[in-house]
């Protein structure tokens, strides 16, 4: 596979493509809509929640853990999950801003 040679673009860009990889899985977004509506930690709950397997909801959360979209603390022999607020906003800026730009144009096609 070949570099994606990021240093060709801007810092904007590389963060929202960075943030845009991390929402790009159908499952990942289940797990944030799941969490953002319980608005508490979660403790085993999203296995049966998705309906996936426990070694595939855990890559998942690795992933959206990695981007510092929720946050795990540990509970005995469990990992619970929340949102992380810092990141969710940093995000919900970012984006906004990003869309915001886009929604000025009109369709030219």
């Amino acid at each position: 596979m070949g570099a994606t040679k990021s240093d060709l673009f801007t810092k904007q860009q590389n963060d929202v493509a960075n943030m845009a990889k991390a929402l790009a899985h159908p499952a990942r977004i289940a797990i944030l809509q799941y969490l953002v509506k319980k608005n508490a930690c979660v403790c085993g709950d999203l296995v049966e929640e998705l309906g996936l397997a426990q070694a595939t909801t855990s890559q998942h959360l690795k992933e959206l853990k990695t981007a510092g979209l929720i946050q795990g603390t540990i509970e005995g022999a469990s990992v619970c999950y929340c949102i992380n607020p810092k990141v969710w906003n940093q995000y919900r800026e970012i984006f906004g801003t990003f869309f915001k730009e886009v929604a000025e144009l009109k369709s030219c096609c």
